[in-house]
């Protein structure tokens, strides 16, 4: 500790370590004089975790200015917890259970904030946020911070002078506190979920008078997410009681995944705020409730953003060019492993149905909401791109296109044919989606692909994750079966 250089971080690690570029170092000039101008009292560092979950510290103004030199630390047993807190690995064993002596007994690691992600939170008082990368004391980048992962492949891309553009579509569902749930009985790992009720009657899909049923919230909501700069394209009355589904404006991937993650968090915390509980959970267990989904639009661009080079320019009648079709292709063949990124949880699955509005084989048609891949557009039309539905609200934005991107670019590279269209994919010929968590991971322990662009360790380490996830669940005994075995046998 140095009282003169600040007690957070270790003192200048960004610059040892030469985490920023010329531009962040101006921009983190920039925000200490903001942080000043607008006298913020607390700063929120961020990070998305392992799964797409938001933590933070809370810092006041004045160490999160040392912060912007020295990072902070954090404990990184959070790198342990599965989605209740439980930990699923021996963290105080010598190889931290998942063969990492690095994190023995859950030591301090180092946040760097990443001075492009800066905001004010509309809803809190005098209080900023920014979100941050996690790196070891070394300087080394965490192995298991998704968002360096999804950087890392965009890296790759960069080389080629190409730029990721990826659109989003999220739904989720707004529904009335009623019960938060809060007696010492009701806590634990997880706790008893609130009790709600409907805000609105659904489906009644895009009726006007139930949008405006709603919109006291809605405009809270709209009002908080423009201030934030989110770019906000729509807000539609869904399917069910209280759903939603917010849409946005094309961003480069890594901003479109930030954006994705403060969305969420922002949501929520807005709702909770006016007695409201907002939930991306896939199929809530609550009568007459319909499953959300988020649809994933990504493109390739050229460096310049101006060229589509997912356009079909050429005589065929193919409705994407060839980069286009091959990245289909590679997203196609790698799709059984990614499912366990774009839906990675037993929930998730639950939505793969027939004539649901969500996929439930590996396919691809041309405007067919039916089909895991909706290509939208066609020859000559520069606004061509290529939607997968198969996402889940609450999947890590930075896995679920890292995935994407991983496995479209292996497309590409080998000229992987993505097969016909499929006129009929909910009676398709072609290979079923993963109809569970498990049969996803262990596709994905099968794929070299994912070992390779994710790295292995992180993979392995992933499927520790969800594997004990899946083991908990199958040791809870559902009221499906006492009410199926406990009288009759």
């Amino acid at each position: 500790m140095s009282l003169d250089k600040g007690s957070v971080g270790k003192t200048n690690f960004i610059e040892e370590h030469g985490l920023w570029s010329q531009d962040m170092k101006r921009l983190s000039l920039e925000i200490i004089e903001q942080v000043k101008k607008d006298n913020l009292q607390t700063i929120r560092i961020a990070w998305g975790d392992q799964h797409g979950i938001v933590r933070g510290k809370n810092v006041m103004a004045k160490d999160f200015i040392q912060s912007l030199d020295n990072g902070i630390d954090f404990q990184t047993a959070t790198l342990f917890f599965d989605t209740t807190n439980n930990m699923f690995a021996p963290m105080f064993e010598p190889d931290a259970g998942i063969g990492m002596p690095e994190l023995s007994g859950g030591p301090d690691a180092i946040l760097v904030p990443d001075p492009t992600t800066f905001r004010i939170l509309p809803w809190a008082h005098k209080t900023g946020w920014i979100l941050s990368d996690m790196h070891f004391q070394s300087g080394k980048p965490c192995p298991f911070d998704t968002r360096n992962i999804l950087k890392r492949i965009l890296k790759e891309l960069k080389t080629k002078q190409w730029t990721y553009v990826v659109g989003i579509e999220i739904e989720f569902y707004i529904t009335k506190l009623i019960d938060k749930m809060l007696q010492p009985e009701q806590s634990g790992w997880p706790p008893e979920p609130p009790k709600v009720n409907m805000i609105a009657h659904g489906f009644q899909y895009l009726t006007e008078d139930r949008q405006d049923e709603i919109a006291p919230i809605l405009d809270i909501l709209q009002q908080n997410i423009e201030e934030l700069g989110l770019p906000l394209r729509t807000i539609e009355d869904e399917w069910g009681p209280g759903q939603c589904e917010f849409t946005f404006d094309p961003r480069d991937g890594l901003q479109a995944a930030d954006n994705l993650l403060l969305f969420r968090t922002a949501v929520k915390q807005i709702c909770r705020r006016n007695e409201l509980h907002a939930s991306f959970m896939t199929r809530p267990g609550l009568p007459n409730f319909f499953s959300s989904g988020w649809h994933l639009h990504q493109s390739i661009f050229d460096e310049s953003r101006k060229n589509n080079l997912f356009v079909n320019y050429s005589k065929s009648k193919a409705p994407l060019s060839d980069i286009g079709m091959n990245f289909m292709g590679g997203i196609l063949e790698h799709t059984s492993a990614a499912t366990a990124f774009s839906t990675p949880t037993i929930n998730g699955y639950k939505r793969y149905a027939p004539n649901s509005f969500a996929p439930n084989y590996i396919n691809w048609a041309s405007e067919h909401r039916g089909a895991l891949i909706r290509v939208l557009g066609g020859p000559n039309d520069p606004g061509t791109h290529i939607e997968n539905r198969a996402g889940e609200p609450c999947a890590n934005p930075y896995l679920y296109m890292a995935s994407q991107l991983a496995a479209g670019l292996d497309g590409i590279k080998n000229e992987t044919n993505p097969g016909k269209p499929d006129s009929k994919p909910y009676q398709s010929e072609n290979t079923l989606l993963p109809r569970n968590l498990n049969e996803s991971l262990e596709a994905l322990e099968k794929n070299e692909l994912f070992k390779q662009k994710f790295t292995k360790q992180f993979i392995n380490y992933f499927i520790q994750l969800k594997s004990s996830e899946i083991q908990r669940f199958e040791s809870y005994v559902t009221d499906w079966e006492h009410r199926e075995y406990f009288e009759v046998f």
